[in-house]
């Protein structure tokens, strides 16, 4: 088995392998799942006339709260889109986490901009999918 030196911590051909297929999938899609929601945020900051406020809505936030919440989760997801690069079952977790907190948002989020929402939370749902699948399962297909 090779390894490899990366500053502090040796990398194994094996951990190398993990990050393969269904993981860097995933962190493609978080990364662009992530600046769609910093981009949704940002127009939200800048109270944007594409946003439709509903009236008697359940979570009535200001819409640029909502920016903020959006833009503050975006560059969460960006990050751990990144992080999952590294192969670490951290960054995995992390990922699961940021997704599924950025699906709720979106949901939330609906009545705004629907079908922005709905294609974020797709791309949310597939990340989370990717992610369980994990490397193990990978290898078995």
């Amino acid at each position: 088995m090779a390894t490899q030196s990366t500053g502090m911590h040796r990398t194994t051909s094996r951990e190398m392998a993990e990050v393969s297929g269904w993981t860097i999938f995933a962190a493609i899609m978080m990364i662009f799942g992530g600046v769609l929601a910093i981009f949704e945020g940002i127009s939200a900051v800048s109270k944007d006339d594409v946003f439709v406020t509903t009236r008697n809505f359940t979570f009535q936030w200001s819409l640029t709260s909502w920016g903020w919440l959006h833009f503050s989760l975006g560059i969460l997801v960006v990050l751990a889109g990144m992080a999952l690069f590294t192969g670490a079952m951290w960054a995995r977790v992390v990922g699961i986490a940021a997704a599924g907190l950025n699906l709720i948002a979106n949901f939330v989020w609906l009545p705004w901009y629907p079908f922005w929402a709905i294609t974020l939370m797709v791309i949310d749902g597939f990340v989370i999918w990717a992610l369980c699948v994990g490397p193990q399962r990978e290898r078995a297909i």
